[in-house]
């Protein structure tokens, strides 16, 4: 599998990523490790969890399976903190108490003295985000995380904190930001991708599926056991169920049965070439779900068809990512 440097840091992941947020609830054990192992073989590196997915279940299985299967010191391990971990005040947010409690809480889970990449979940309006940037400093000079990424931060919010970060030696860069991206939502094209491209910070996609959806599965309704049937993710599937999705998801089919590829193939090589991307992190619940993405890696798509795919998904842009420069004589105009 290539390698891509994350942002602009000395950090080398693999180009696609491997999620672990169904591990320990949906994806047993013995699952896990089968992936994992197919996802070393195949010359993957970056492995992505969080604190709460599974209620720490997913970090507590990766630990186990980074000290009997596969060596820690061969996969570069990212999670995340934000979210609610109890029930006290404190036990949510980015706050600084909250943060490094959670990073020591994370690192117990996963067995292991550092997070190679270790990323705040979200940004919290209640909190000021000096303290929140100042808590990825101690984290990083203390040894226990090597580099600092966010993830679901709006524009601004990247180009605040990131910009922070840069202005004074001895901050913990920001190198990436964690977002969803696929062809069917292209909204961080509009101030995310430019900011990050302007900032050296990588961008790893989340669901870049489309949530399951651009597999095709979902064509004729939910199948008894896709995720848009399961409780805990049939809202989450259901907004792109719509009609221009649905014409999306029919230009990758069309598209990979001309390739003679998978859909998954079609929508991860899209998504893993985009301006800005570095790795796309495929979440799969199964092995063999992951053996299907993994042929991604093999596929390069056409010119032509990359441009088809381009148009149909094209997100709607305004003022004022579509007001072009303005010439002297526009400015002399009453």
């Amino acid at each position: 599998m290539k390698q891509r440097h994350l942002g602009h840091s000395g950090l080398i992941v693999s180009r696609l990523a491997l999620g672990t947020m169904t591990w320990g609830r949906d994806t047993d054990e013995d699952d896990a490790a089968a992936q994992l192992l197919a996802f070393r073989d195949a010359g993957g590196t970056l492995i992505d969890t969080a604190d709460v997915y599974a209620e720490g279940r997913s970090e507590r299985v990766l630990g186990r399976l980074l000290a009997e299967v596969v060596p820690r010191s061969e996969v570069i391990v990212a999670t995340k903190a934000y979210s609610v971990t109890g029930p006290g005040p404190m036990d949510r947010g980015a706050s600084r108490g909250h943060l490094l409690a959670a990073l020591d809480a994370s690192l117990e889970r996963l067995q292991t003295d550092y997070i190679d990449l270790w990323q705040l979940h979200a940004w919290d309006h209640q909190t000021p985000w000096e303290e929140t940037m100042a808590a990825l400093d101690t984290a990083v000079s203390s040894g226990r995380v090597r580099y600092a990424g966010v993830s679901n931060y709006g524009g601004w919010q990247l180009g605040t904190c990131a910009s922070w970060q840069k202005a004074w030696p001895g901050r913990a860069p920001l190198i990436s930001n964690q977002v969803e991206y696929s062809l069917l939502q292209r909204d961080i094209e509009r101030e995310v991708v430019p900011a990050a491209q302007q900032l050296g910070v990588g961008l790893l996609p989340w669901s870049p599926l489309g949530r399951g959806v651009l597999t095709g599965k979902y064509r004729n309704g939910s199948p008894a056991d896709s995720r848009g049937a399961s409780e805990h993710f049939e809202a989450f599937i259901t907004p792109y169920l719509d009609d221009r999705s649905s014409s999306i998801v029919d230009a990758v089919l069309t598209a990979a049965d001309g390739l003679g590829v998978s859909p998954v193939a079609v929508a991860l090589a899209w998504v893993r070439d985009r301006p800005g991307v570095v790795a796309p992190i495929m979440g799969a619940r199964t092995s063999a779900q992951l053996q299907g993405s993994l042929a991604a890696e093999h596929v390069e798509l056409p010119p032509e068809i990359r441009s088809a795919l381009d148009d149909v998904s094209a997100p709607v842009l305004g003022y004022p990512e579509t007001l072009a420069p303005w010439s002297s004589e526009d400015l002399e105009k009453p």
